[in-house]
């Protein structure tokens, strides 16, 4: 993967950072994104650059019966970390699990979680 390095004095980009320009009611060109990551992970290269297609992207294939199934696993894992984050009756728990386990398991507290309601989710839908 490529780096993308600055001149000394920008810390950093986040962005479109050229967009397509209207042109006779319709849009010509390509987005070139950037975004800077500030959360904290194990990856230190945290900017990286997009480019965007302004043609719209048109599925050629129906979407099959395992990615239909895949999108709904993710979607109800995603849900129950999100609601399992807010919920204040397991917060605490959750929070000294997961720090008991930091040195050799999940490195953060959001894969933690997923970890456990992927867990949840697969021993429900497949026992």
């Amino acid at each position: 993967m490529g780096k993308v390095t600055y001149s000394p004095g920008i810390e950093y980009v986040n962005g479109a950072l050229a967009k397509p320009k209207k042109k006779d009611g319709h849009k010509c060109g390509d987005y070139l994104i950037g975004t800077h990551r500030t959360a904290e992970t194990q990856n230190p290269e945290c900017t990286r650059l997009y480019i965007r297609k302004q043609d719209a992207y048109e599925r050629t294939t129906p979407v099959t019966a395992k990615e239909q199934a895949q999108r709904e696993k993710f979607g109800a894992i995603a849900a129950a970390v999100t609601a399992r984050r807010k919920d204040l009756s397991k917060i605490a728990a959750d929070t000294e699990a997961f720090l008991a386990q930091r040195e050799t398991g999940k490195k953060t507290m959001r894969a933690y979680l997923w970890s456990l309601e992927k867990q949840a989710y697969e021993d429900a839908h497949n026992g």
